[in-house]
């Protein structure tokens, strides 16, 4: 017998603990945490977005708890309001944390600004361990160092010459104001640890650490973004960390941390690259990557989390189509493939057009139709000369047509091939385009009254009348058309004939024929 999701939730977790140590540390791992740590230094790019949402996804599978911290330590490239956007956008997407600055929680302040005095009480343990020391090296001297390596060809690296000071030269030093970072005591790892995604790991697999002791709190007082990594994930009781790829060459450094503070570290998950189209990498300064326009664009939002979903797995089934909520109980890490995979843009419009379709087709119908009815209204307004195009009743038929195959977007219907369905054609340019033929009034009649029996007015019945007429009479099909898409649009593109006319409906159609018929004299 299955068992109930919150048990079949807490199992899972249960597999996650044993899969990774071997063993399951209940006091620690009791709950679920993970977090998402932008730093507000732009606006956030599909990348950030999919780091997101597989911490939301894997949280809320799981029972666990979604918290949205702000890495701002780098105080020199901060952008103003960057913070407010970044919780706007989750907000839209439907990632919404459980803890975050604007939510607050038990384990905030969540700006990593405002924890200052965490990481200088966390650095003084580090410094009377002796896992840590004060290094004065002028920037001009770690200029020269580095100067030197690249003459040599090889990678910069620290000496790690303040390791040696005496606690006597270290006071000196600090007497004399000298100013200082302090560095962590590096030792390579001595074991592997597991990764959930790419499983066994090896620092030199990773790319063993060439720079030598690394700072941990700048001369500004400001911690590092591995050291304030480390202390914020262990006071927040973060239990998993997911992360993009990239990071996976810092785990050993943030491991190292671990150890020396004697805490026990998270499970860590890294997420594979996602690619642009071409095999690039996706850069923040592309305009086409930015959830913001997607966002202005009107995309629903779970168009863009299912593009996001459609490269390299970690789902149980096919998320197109799904909503937030139905992905979290497809959403497993171990179908997570362990390569990059490219973006495929081809998809974006198709995924939108499931998400309209899906709403239109629900309890969300009514407000489909107000947000085309204010669309048109505001895009054509005085040009809309017959008011039943504004009627519920018309777009709904409309949108039924539309959204089968037409449209990806609402905006899509305001495009100049679709006009006639909501602007009534100018009778005097109807004339002057039919003028040149003495016979249009009569084949308009006609064609008037062949349409006025059909019963089922679609588009293959419609086609099926007008192609029958058109041989009878023994008429040019293409100049044929021309003059009936002349009295139903005035335009010279658009979609077919028949599916115009079945797009206005039989009533409409009739109506403009027989217009454009009486304004002719002969």
């Amino acid at each position: 017998m299955a068992l109930p999701m919150r048990k079949s939730r807490l199992f899972s977790n249960f597999v996650y603990f044993v899969k990774s140590y071997g063993k399951l540390s209940v006091s620690y791992y009791s709950t679920v945490r993970v977090r998402f740590a932008p730093s507000p230094t732009g606006m956030l790019h599909l990348g950030g977005l999919r780091t997101a949402l597989f911490n939301y996804l894997f949280a809320r599978s799981r029972d666990g708890k979604f918290i949205l911290r702000i890495e701002d330590t780098d105080q020199t490239r901060i952008v103003p309001e960057a913070v407010q956007k970044l919780e706007s956008v989750l907000q839209w997407a439907g990632l919404v944390p459980d803890e975050s600055p604007s939510a607050g929680g038990s384990y905030g302040p969540y700006l990593q600004s405002q924890r200052l005095h965490l990481y200088r009480d966390s650095a003084e343990m580090l410094l009377k361990s002796g896992h840590c020391y004060h290094c004065f090296c002028t920037e001009r001297r770690l200029e020269l160092l580095r100067k030197e390596a690249a003459r040599r060809g090889e990678t910069p690296r620290y000496d790690n010459k303040c390791r040696h000071l005496t606690s006597q030269e270290v006071q000196e030093k600090m007497s004399q104001n000298v100013p200082y970072v302090l560095r962590f005591k590096y030792e390579p790892l001595e074991s592997a640890w597991t990764d959930l995604v790419y499983g066994v790991m090896h620092e030199k697999s990773v790319g063993e650490s060439l720079e030598g002791d690394f700072v941990v709190v700048k001369t500004d007082g400001y911690p590092t973004y591995h050291f304030a990594n480390v202390v914020d994930d262990h006071f927040m009781k973060i239990s998993h960390v997911l992360r993009g790829e990239e990071w996976t060459i810092s785990t050993p450094k943030h491991l190292q941390m671990y150890k020396a503070f004697g805490w026990e570290p998270p499970l860590y998950a890294h997420l594979p690259l996602i690619l642009n189209s071409d095999g690039t990498k996706l850069s923040k300064r592309q305009g086409d990557i930015k959830v913001e326009m997607f966002k202005e664009k009107n995309y629903d939002p779970n168009a863009i989390l299912n593009y996001l979903t459609t490269v390299g797995r970690g789902f149980t089934g096919s998320t197109e189509g799904k909503t937030l909520e139905e992905m979290i109980d497809l959403f497993s890490l171990d179908t997570l493939t362990s390569h990059s995979a490219r973006l495929q843009p081809e998809k974006l419009k198709h995924l939108n057009r499931k998400h309209l379709y899906r709403k239109f087709h629900s309890e969300q119908k009514q407000h489909i139709i107000e947000e085309t009815k204010q669309l048109v209204h505001k895009h054509y307004t005085d040009r809309v000369t017959d008011s039943h195009v504004l009627e519920s009743s018309y777009i709904e038929r409309i949108l039924d047509w539309a959204l089968d195959h037409r449209i990806s977007h609402l905006e899509d219907l305001l495009s100049k091939s679709l006009e006639y369905i909501w602007v009534y054609p100018d009778i005097n340019k109807v004339k002057f385009l039919l003028s040149k033929n003495r016979k249009c009034k009569t084949i308009i009649q006609d064609t008037v009254n062949k349409l006025n029996l059909v019963e089922t007015f679609e588009e293959s019945m419609v086609k099926e009348v007008l192609m029958c007429y058109c041989k009878e009479e023994d008429l040019k099909m293409k100049q044929y058309m021309i003059m009936l898409r002349g009295c139903l649009s005035e335009q010279k593109e658009g979609p077919s004939i028949a599916e115009m006319m079945e797009t206005l409906g039989k009533l409409e159609t009739l109506k403009r024929l027989t217009s454009a018929a009486n304004s002719l004299k002969y």
